[in-house]
């Protein structure tokens, strides 16, 4: 009972302790507390009418209604059970080391992953959704505007987002970023609060301008490969061309995002004339960091974990549905973690390397461990860390779910540690704190 009285009150915490402003960036950036069970109860509250708006009425309270078994039984039986009524070392590796809102919170997405349909699913990660949703983290957190510029870049070819430290100076560092989301889902609009926050890090690490680019491709089914690559290679040519130098462009994604700057990297440095290639002669950029990159688009490797929220079976759907019938799944331009060319990955290697984070116990594990291997016996500077009892895309859901101050921030960290280690000769860069 004690347990459970500590438990519950830590949730209340959660609900209401996170109202009060937290400090502000001391550097010009903006840096919000972690998301609590108020802001969960405002997201839906923005949710709902686009969810009618775009899906339909009847749709969506199909989807609520086939969800309400899970809610009201499976998730708290088994949160319980799993949180409190066996012992420790019998519990999923996350669960070990999760608060109780970060527990629920992946129970809830696992389910969604699984069983909610990608059209569906879109919108909980479109503009409409998530920049209201900021808007109103930001405003609990005491700023009426962001003190980070940011603004929409839109063309035929491709859009994005730049998020800036000081728009009117050149960059002295550019991150080009490829959000996540199975290419069925999300947007740069529900990263955005992610890069402000990067922004800030890198900020204080040590760059004077630092600035982001996040590419908005095209979701499927709006459209499958090559529409997304295209997007990619001419979202990197203009970005390319604001950093003046490729050596200070570092590309960067997570999840599908990062399996497309795989691509990028392939296709940029592909010599063969029978392969339908995008972007060559292009210039390679100066590192790519990448966060739990979908290396292989569909793999055997790919198994259900206790404690990732990735399903298997809806990822190798995702997947051919983005190869399309343009090209094979199987053809390393697509599907990165196919290309076993050494020579190939020596040229696709920018000149600072690769880096890998990903989470020990996510589905694409057993995937990324080969790619780095390949990578290492192929001569390229990669290096990985695999964060112990971590999920899929761990430094992005530990900044919003993660209570504690210390692994809030652990990921974008690391990251931008890494960056400036291979960037500018830094051994440790500077931590910072809330």
């Amino acid at each position: 009972m004690m347990m459970l009285r500590t438990a519950f009150g830590g949730m209340i915490s959660n609900l209401i302790g996170c109202i009060v402003p937290p400090p502000r960036d001391n550097d010009g950036g903006m840096i919000l507390g972690p998301v609590s069970y108020l802001d969960c109860i405002v997201f839906c509250i923005f949710l709902a009418p686009q969810l009618i708006w775009n899906v339909g009425l009847v749709p969506t309270i199909k989807c609520v209604l086939e969800a309400l078994p899970f809610v009201l039984f499976k998730l708290p039986i088994q949160f319980i059970y799993e949180r409190w009524l066996i012992s420790c070392d019998k519990r999923p590796p996350f669960v070990r080391n999760a608060s109780p809102f970060e527990d629920f919170v992946i129970r809830c997405v696992r389910y969604a992953f699984a069983n909610i349909p990608p059209n569906i699913g879109r919108v909980f990660f479109s503009k409409q959704v998530a920049l209201p949703f900021l808007r109103f983290r930001m405003l609990r957190h005491g700023y009426l505007r962001s003190p980070v510029h940011w603004r929409e870049h839109n063309t035929p070819a491709f859009r994005g987002l730049w998020v800036m430290k000081d728009p009117l100076e050149t960059p002295d560092f550019v991150l080009y970023y490829a959000h996540g989301g199975g290419f069925s889902m999300g947007s740069a609009y529900f990263y955005l609060e992610f890069l402000l926050t990067w922004l800030s890090v890198l900020s204080s690490s040590g760059f004077e301008n630092p600035a982001i680019f996040a590419l908005d491709y095209t979701l499927v089914p709006d459209a499958s490969y090559p529409t997304q690559i295209q997007e990619a290679i001419e979202g990197y040519r203009y970005v390319l061309k604001v950093a003046r130098d490729p050596a200070i462009v570092c590309v960067s994604g997570d999840s599908a995002g990062a399996t497309l700057i795989l691509s990028l990297l392939l296709h940029l440095s592909c010599k063969d004339p029978r392969a339908k290639r995008y972007g060559v002669g292009l210039p390679m950029p100066g590192l790519a960091v990448l966060i739990s990159p979908w290396t292989t688009l569909v793999s055997p490797r790919h198994t259900n974990t206790t404690s990732d929220y990735l399903d298997a079976e809806q990822l190798s759907r995702y997947g051919r549905q983005f190869s399309g019938n343009k090209i094979s799944w199987s053809d390393p331009l697509v599907s990165p973690g196919c290309c076993h060319d050494a020579t190939w990955w020596r040229r696709a290697s920018p000149s600072n390397g690769i880096f890998i984070a990903y989470g020990e116990e996510e589905v694409f594990a057993p995937e990324i461990h080969d790619l780095v291997a390949r990578l290492t016996q192929a001569g390229l500077r990669v290096a990985s860390e695999a964060e112990p009892g971590g999920i899929h895309a761990w430094p992005v859901a530990s900044l919003f779910l993660s209570t504690a101050c210390e692994t809030r921030l652990k990921g974008v960290n690391d990251l931008t540690a890494e960056i400036r280690k291979r960037l500018s000769g830094c051994d440790v860069a500077k931590t910072v704190k809330e």
